[in-house]
């Protein structure tokens, strides 16, 4: 009998999370029944939208998020033992599945590109950088892009991308040493928010003509001062609004109607499962070349250890990560 290790949600958050929130359990999996896997974690994602997700959870429930994991025992053909996979299996060790939702890693994976990248640069965040930049904004050649927290998961592809197609790209993070990785990534200029004497000066400083395109992770008051210096004809991907994830008040005030009006700006929040198929596949398969070509960058940020779930969850949110938060099983 196999023992499956699982974060649940012990109480649903107020604010900002706690080790109070989280709970580990272990329950014994059953034998298999035909047709089922039994899958072995080896790296398990922390994003920021699963702060918003849990409010769909019950107490109790495990954690929802994806994982790379192994087949470790097989009574379905079309997943061998020592298949990999990606998944969402939510925080937890091991799982039994009919194989509904498992997606193999792809047959051409480069043996030198870390499993985990699956659940980074080539995986989920790269694919809602590829599409909210590529598809939502549009982006051309010669315009101007900001995008903030641009040191993150998602951000760093963004502005990566945009530089790949020929655009000047303007990042905002929050540390000098992601500062400092965003110009090593090519980044045109990269400023501390949480430095600058004035966000809207330096906004303006970096491009004073003004945004063709902004990539929003961030959402509030950062996100109302950025609006107000975008181009006629602006496009606005809204991601993420990881600044109010964990409020306890009121939602701030939005952008000024009349910077949205007479600006003719066009905005549209996104996520990610839009694109499947064929498109999705494409974009996997340019971000896989990309990264082996070295034509984009990634920067993992790993916590080893099952027991770190909480941890990684709750350093992400505070902005400890440079690049992807994961958790090595």
């Amino acid at each position: 009998m196999v023992q499956a290790k699982s974060w649940t949600l012990k109480k649903h958050f107020e604010g900002f999370p706690t080790d109070s929130n989280f709970e580990l359990k272990a329950t014994e999996l059953p034998p298999l029944n035909d047709g089922e896997v039994m899958l072995e974690a080896l790296f398990l994602s922390v994003d920021p939208y699963m702060r918003i997700a849990s409010k769909r959870l019950k107490e109790g429930d495990v954690l929802m998020g994806e994982q790379v994991a192994r087949v470790v025992e097989s009574k379905n053909p079309a997943f061998p033992t020592g298949t990999i996979v990606v998944a969402l299996l939510g925080w937890t060790s091991h799982s039994i599945s009919d194989g509904n939702g498992l997606r193999k890693l792809p047959a051409e994976w480069p043996a030198k590109l870390p499993l985990s990248l699956a659940l980074g640069t080539v995986g989920m965040p790269g694919l809602t950088a590829y599409f909210g930049l590529l598809d939502i904004c549009g982006v051309k050649g010669g315009e101007t892009v900001m995008v903030n927290a641009a040191a993150g998961a998602v951000g760093s592809v963004v502005g990566q991308i945009a530089k790949l197609k020929g655009c000047k790209v303007v990042g905002a993070a929050g540390s000098d040493e992601k500062v400092a990785y965003l110009k090593k990534l090519g980044f045109d200029v990269a400023f501390n928010y949480k430095t600058v004497k004035s966000l809207a000066e330096a906004l303006s400083a970096a491009s004073p003509e003004g945004y063709d395109c902004y990539f929003d992770n961030v959402g509030g008051e950062f996100s109302n001062t950025v609006i107000t210096q975008m181009k006629t004809f602006g496009r606005i991907a809204i991601c993420g609004a990881i600044s109010q994830y964990n409020r306890t008040g009121p939602c701030p005030q939005g952008p000024p109607p009349e910077v949205v009006i007479y600006q003719q700006l066009r905005m549209e929040g996104f996520i990610v499962t839009r694109w499947q198929g064929d498109v999705r596949q494409k974009a996997l398969t340019d971000l896989m070349n990309w990264v082996s070509e070295g034509k984009i960058q990634y920067h993992e940020y790993i916590l080893e250890g099952f027991e770190k779930m909480p941890a990684a969850f709750m350093g992400m949110l505070k902005g400890k990560n440079v690049g992807k938060a994961i958790v090595k099983a």
